[in-house]
């Protein structure tokens, strides 16, 4: 324990308390968080600490530096990626024996990986949507000059956003930060991703978890297809005739919708003047999610943000305040309707999903049981129903503390 080393950023003193001694393997039920674990190479646990959850991977420690260089550099990029906390090298038994490093992260609240997602039967729609969450992140990631290595549905931890998932990288030990990406680079990547999620998606059919009349190949074949439209949406020079600038708006409007914002955009004409080229030279996603944060604080979601930000757009006008600042007309709107629908849900339930996606689906509610009764149903009204009969029968999504994966419920309604 004398020759215990700790690299971090900012040493958290409760890691000591940890029996760095023992493998991890045999890591005592009483330090550990019983959270469903992916597949994995190496031997990974959760352990409560300081009132928080951290996820421990015992790990070479070239590797385990590297893991942890490369994560360090995708959070100053804002990238969607687990955040790492430390690594511990100079382990050994009391006996003298030497242990293997650690690599410490920060568990992401309320995400799943995807067997714990299919571990009771789950739709082949469904499957579509996490293969269209791993796309948009294999995206960004590319945009950053991230070459992955080994992207996979295992090395991916899942949130839900508005009913559709957020993909999240968690196993950067192959990655490697580039200035710029080169074509083979991106599509080996992306070939990579198509060949492992094929195999992921088999091995769910052999353990009865995934219906066997979904076609793998199809779903697997589906990253490619979603990753090269937003691919080539995201940087594809566009020409057209100088009378039509329009298109400029058009083509940032289709950005935004995707979920990017433009910062800065190269836009060339030809000798004549008459043929005007634009390419989006600066693209970052979270287009609604920094529109909710700057007007409310909230830190949600992307999809989350664009429906929270549909209903704040529905309150301004129904409370004809369309010429007002919008800062303060979101202020009352949380006010008036966000938190009042949060806090409705009893304290003991709100923990099951985040609030922002309490508060989607409570609208998603609303909107179904008011057209099956033919009327407006106010929102109290929505909201006990909704917690009696959908939220009350959801899993703990914040935890699943005390749980093994294959006694987890499937996350689908």
């Amino acid at each position: 324990m004398a020759q215990l080393q700790i690299t971090a950023a900012r040493v958290e003193p409760a890691l000591l308390d940890l029996p760095w001694e023992v493998p991890l393997e045999e890591w005592p039920e009483d330090v550990l968080a019983a959270l469903p674990r992916g597949i994995s190479r190496h031997v990974v646990r959760f352990v409560k600490l300081a009132g928080r959850v951290l996820a421990v991977k015992e790990i070479g420690e070239t590797v385990a530096y590297h893991e942890y260089e490369q994560l360090r550099s995708l959070g100053r990029m804002d990238a969607p990626s687990v955040v790492p906390l430390a690594v511990i090298t100079g382990r050994t038994t009391p006996a003298g024996e030497e242990l293997n490093s650690v690599l410490v992260t920060e568990h992401l609240q309320y995400s799943l990986p995807y067997r714990a997602l299919f571990s009771q039967y789950m739709r082949s729609e469904t499957a579509g949507r996490l293969i269209d969450a791993l796309a948009v992140l294999l995206v960004r990631l590319h945009l950053l000059g991230f070459y992955w290595g080994d992207v996979s549905l295992s090395n991916t931890l899942f949130r839900r956003d508005a009913g559709a998932f957020a993909a999240y990288l968690v196993d950067a030990e192959t990655g490697e930060i580039h200035p710029n990406l080169t074509p083979g680079q991106r599509s080996y990547d992306l070939d990579l991703a198509r060949t492992n999620i094929i195999g992921e998606l088999m091995d769910l059919q052999a353990g009865e978890m995934l219906d066997e009349d979904v076609d793998v190949i199809e779903v697997g074949n589906q990253i490619v297809e979603r990753y090269e439209s937003l691919w080539a949406e995201l940087t594809h020079v566009e020409s057209f005739e100088s009378a039509e600038r329009w298109r400029v708006t058009a083509r940032i409007n289709r950005l935004n919708d995707l979920g990017y914002d433009v910062g800065e955009l190269a836009i060339t004409t030809d000798v004549g003047g008459t043929t005007v080229s634009i390419q989006p030279k600066v693209v970052d996603a979270g287009h609604y999610h920094r529109q909710i944060m700057r007007l409310t604080g909230l830190d949600v979601q992307e999809n989350q943000a664009r429906r929270m930000l549909n209903d704040l757009n529905a309150y301004r006008a129904e409370t004809d305040r369309q010429s007002e600042d919008a800062t303060f007309v979101a202020h009352d709107w949380l006010d008036e309707v966000f938190n009042p629908t949060v806090r409705a849900v009893p304290r003991e339930m709100r923990r099951k999903l985040e609030p922002a996606e309490i508060f989607h689906e409570v609208l998603e509610h609303r909107w179904f049981i008011s057209q099956q009764q033919r009327r407006d149903v106010p929102m109290t009204e929505a909201v006990r129903s909704y917690t009696e009969n959908v939220l009350r029968h959801r899993p703990d999504e914040r935890a699943f503390l005390d749980r093994s994966t294959a006694e987890i419920q499937a996350i689908e309604g």
